[in-house]
């Protein structure tokens, strides 16, 4: 998938870290298991298991391929393909041209026109664990 101007702009943007530093996984890497990082954390691969990245980011990006069982992060935006349960602390952003098939559970969601949704969606209160 080429990225035009616009598309590699956004995904800089929403990679910049929320604190401290930030991890990328390529989009040759393919994990099977468990991640757990305790910095922003950006995917372009293929993943199998669960992801936690509390109290950061998690991004997902246009090439990014994740089958899990969860994902646990203070906020998560989807450039890619996710199934799976989410779990954000603040907020879940799903891209145009993005998928994600789970129910989520977040204080805050963003779905783009284009972007492809299936499950069920929990609003939380900021003070309630995510």
């Amino acid at each position: 998938m080429a990225w035009n101007r616009d598309e590699r702009q956004s995904v800089a943007a929403e990679s910049a870290p929320l604190t401290g530093g930030a991890a990328v996984l390529g989009k040759n890497v393919t994990v099977r298991g468990e991640i757990h990082s305790n910095e922003d954390l950006t995917i372009d691969g293929d993943v199998e298991g669960s992801v936690e990245v509390v109290d950061h980011r998690l991004t997902l990006g246009p090439n990014s391929r994740l089958k899990v069982s969860q994902v646990k992060a203070q906020d998560v935006v989807v450039f890619g393909s996710l199934t799976g349960k989410v779990e954000a602390a603040d907020k879940v952003h799903i891209r145009k041209d993005a998928s994600l098939i789970g129910d989520i559970r977040t204080s805050g969601i963003v779905i783009e026109d284009g972007a492809y949704f299936r499950g069920g969606i929990d609003i939380t209160r900021k003070n309630d664990s995510a």
